[in-house]
């Protein structure tokens, strides 16, 4: 196992979402980290409806009441704890979440390490 280093902790705003283009290769459709004070969650940046992506212009995600993440095509929403869509088209469904955890201020994922 390899650890990856995705951000730094002042990278995502308290309450906001962070987009993680330069780690595309991890999934194609690219990974979104949402953060309340210390606790953070990364998903993979696809709404369960359509399986569009989340941000409608590259990188930049809504969030409502530093709670939720907003799908910017259908208005699905998500809670940030778990990824569950509590409004939308696609109610109940979840997004696919990535395991990460801090290592001081890095916000870092595992990875296998290929060959």
């Amino acid at each position: 196992m390899t650890l990856i280093t995705l951000c730094q902790r002042e990278d995502i705003a308290d309450c906001g979402a962070l987009g993680l283009p330069q780690h595309q290769h991890l999934h194609p459709a690219g990974l979104v980290a949402v953060r309340q004070g210390e606790q953070v969650w990364v998903y993979i940046n696809r709404c369960p409806h359509f399986s569009v992506p989340l941000d409608y212009n590259p990188q930049e995600f809504c969030t409502y009441r530093g709670q939720v993440l907003m799908c910017a095509h259908h208005s699905a929403m998500f809670r940030f704890e778990d990824g569950h869509c509590i409004d939308g088209p696609c109610k109940g469904a979840r997004l696919e979440p990535v395991p990460v955890r801090w290592v001081e201020n890095s916000l870092v994922m595992e990875v296998d390490e290929e060959g």
